[in-house]
Parts: C-alpha cells; sequence; structure tokens
C-alpha cells in the first residue's frame, strides 16, 4: 500500500487538499448561480447543480487512466489548465464578502446575516440563466477536480483511486459543509490553490521533460529517465 509510504503520505495529503478545496469552489459557484433565484427554485437548481457535479466527476473519472496514458503531452495540458484553475480560484477568493455569503446562505438556506431574507444579496436571474451558469463550472470544475487529483496521485494508484472517490463523496454529500467551512476559514482555500499551483507547476515540468528530454536534460534529478507517464 503505497499510501503508507512518505511519497504516497504527500500525495494523499495533496489530494485531500485539493479534493476539499475544489469541491468548496464548485459548491459557492453552484450557490451564486442559485443566490438570485425564488426560493423554490433555488433549491431545484442546488439539487440539480450538485448531483450534475457528482455525476460529471464520476464520468471524468472513469476515463482518467485512458486519458493518462496518451503521453507526456497531455501532462503539459494539464498543468497548463491548472495553472489556469489557479488563476480562476484567485480571482473567485477575491469575491465580494456579501456575494459570498449570498453563495453559502444559498447552499444551507439559513440567513447567516440575519437580513430576514436567505440569499438577497445575490443578482435576480431566470432559472435557465441560474442553471446554464451551473452546467458551465460543473463540466469545468469536474474536469479540473479530477485532473488535479491524477497529477498529485500519478504514480500511486492507491492514492489516485481514493482521490476520486473522495472528490464524488464531497460533491455529492458535503458540498453545503466544505462551502461553509471555506468561507468561514479563508486560509484553508489559499492552502489548497498553493497546492493545485505546486501540481500545476509539476505536471507541466514533468510533462515537458517527458517530451523533450535532451533538451531539458537539467530535469532528470527531478523526474529520472523519461518514460511512459507516470513512471
Amino acid at each position: 500500500m503505497e499510501i503508507f509510504t512518505a511519497a504516497g503520505f504527500s500525495a494523499l495529503l495533496q489530494v485531500i487538499a485539493i479534493d476539499l478545496v475544489l469541491a468548496g469552489d464548485n459548491a459557492i459557484v453552484i450557490g451564486l448561480a442559485a443566490a438570485g433565484l425564488p426560493a423554490d427554485q433555488r433549491k431545484k437548481a442546488i439539487l440539480v447543480g450538485i448531483g450534475a457535479a457528482t455525476v460529471l466527476r464520476i464520468i471524468f473519472a472513469l476515463i482518467t487512466q485512458q486519458l493518462l496514458q496518451i503521453g507526456p503531452v497531455l501532462l503539459i495540458a494539464g498543468g497548463l489548465l491548472l495553472l489556469y484553475v489557479c488563476w480562476k480560484m484567485w480571482r473567485e477568493l477575491r469575491v465580494s464578502h456579501e456575494e459570498e455569503e449570498a453563495a453559502t446562505e444559498a447552499l444551507s438556506e439559513v440567513d447567516y446575516d440575519k437580513n430576514g431574507t436567505v440569499a438577497s444579496k445575490g443578482p435576480r436571474k431566470t432559472f435557465a440563466q441560474a442553471a446554464w451558469q451551473i452546467v458551465i463550472a460543473d463540466v469545468s470544475m469536474s474536469l479540473d477536480n479530477v485532473l488535479a487529483v491524477a497529477g498529485a496521485a500519478m504514480e500511486h494508484p492507491t492514492v489516485l483511486i481514493f482521490g476520486l472517490a473522495l472528490s464524488i463523496a464531497l460533491m455529492g454529500f458535503a458540498a453545503s459543509f466544505i462551502a461553509r467551512l471555506l468561507h468561514k476559514y479563508r486560509w484553508i482555500a489559499y492552502v489548497g490553490l498553493l497546492v493545485i499551483l505546486y501540481v500545476a507547476i509539476q505536471m507541466t515540468l514533468k510533462g515537458a521533460y517527458g517530451q523533450w528530454p535532451e533538451q531539458l536534460s537539467f530535469l532528470s534529478g527531478l523526474f529520472g529517465a523519461p518514460g511512459v507517464m507516470g513512471h
């Protein structure tokens, strides 16, 4: 069980941090999209959003091993995509306190700011507008989550399976709780962001070395002899 080795345990901690932050981030985006809807539509939109995110994570998880066999070029693409994810997360972490509170209220159906209504500060929108925002966010963030977990746990199959299962479980059963946790303890999100940034840089460099080993021979001390992805 590679989880009980130093490298495996380190990968496991990275995966847990990634799962926590991306599940919470996805939930907050769903909450923001649903916050401007009437209460009855809001519950339906959030249920659809979290259900879709869970299903998409399962689909992407099932094909991730096939994707990882494509070769170093996918590592480069995945690393660059995760760098973009880091930039998106940085922007989302700087969303106004009022907007984030509206998203958290929408997810929990609790009036945290004690103003008499739940998610009253969200911009008004139609159910179709909210649903479209949620679907786009779910596709993007589910792929981000699976790629980040695969990047962190690539050489540790048990950690990879655990990480993908955890991401599905968190999105399916604990999304609103994680969103509230990140809202209350902001530093957790920044730690997760740093972990994803580290994974993104590592994936990009490893893929580049696998693709151009002679030109990037100075990276051999980090990755050993180049070979099939994950080796």
